[in-house]
């Protein structure tokens, strides 16, 4: 299902965030954001995700998200990861993960306080997925493990699995590799082509690391001053003469 950002703006004040912002995400693409600190990257995602209400339209598939509270986009299929690890450290990685469940969940407040058979039934299953879930993203050996006690790469794992818990259709990571070691670096790039290849899941990575994102990303759009300045494959974009001066420093 495609994601189709048209003409996307968002104004703080006097400050243009983003100015006319326009590109595709197609379904079970690889696409990364780029640019400059101060470029519109996070601003991008949360107007994506309904934080911020803009100009213009952001569609998915015959859907449009513009206007639409957060926890209905994520209804419609968008989840994102937070670059700040986000999770109940307390609790353990089931916990967490089935948090992302909640907006799957048909049982109503009075049903589940009074025990229903159903809804145990119900509870089961999104269980059952969840531990599918955590296997897929080899987190099966921590489950029953307070979140705490991971290693930092570790969650930042249980953060991507939480938002797949979400049966998202586009999924939005933000900055996935920030401060992990080569090792865990090369582990998460691969559970990202895994859930492309397996799962069908379209991802939107904003990443500074520029040889993961060259490597790995299908697209690249690259925004400077909260507009696009080029948008295609990674070949297309290294040699672009806007992006050598804005982003990499060159000067034509």
């Amino acid at each position: 299902m495609r994601l189709s950002l048209r003409d996307v703006s968002l104004r703080f004040g006097g400050v243009r965030a983003l100015d006319s912002v326009s590109f595709d995400v197609e379904p079970g693409a690889v696409h990364a954001v780029i640019g400059p600190n101060g470029a519109g990257k996070s601003s991008c995602f949360n107007a994506i995700c309904g934080v911020y209400q803009v100009g213009g339209s952001i569609r998915l598939g015959d859907r449009e998200l513009t206007g639409l509270p957060p926890h209905a986009i994520t209804r419609l299929g968008v989840a994102r990861a937070f670059q700040n690890i986000a999770l109940g450290g307390a609790d353990t990685v089931l916990d967490n993960l089935m948090v992302a469940r909640h907006h799957l969940t048909r049982a109503g407040f009075v049903s589940t306080g009074l025990g229903l058979r159903r809804v145990r039934r119900e509870e089961d299953r999104h269980r059952a997925r969840v531990t599918e879930i955590a296997a897929f993203t080899g987190l099966d050996a921590v489950l029953h493990t307070p979140v705490a006690e991971l290693s930092y790469g570790d969650r930042k794992r249980v953060e991507f699995a939480r938002a797949l818990a979400a049966e998202p259709r586009v999924l939005l990571l933000d900055e996935p590799v920030a401060g992990m070691t080569h090792h865990e670096k090369a582990t998460a790039v691969a559970l990202i082509q895994e859930t492309r290849a397996v799962l069908g899941v379209a991802v939107v990575l904003v990443e500074h690391d520029m040889p993961l994102v060259m490597g790995l990303a299908d697209r690249i759009t690259v925004l400077d001053f909260g507009r696009v300045i080029a948008d295609g494959p990674p070949a297309h974009v290294r040699e672009h003469p806007e992006v050598l001066r804005a982003y990499l420093g060159a000067h034509s």
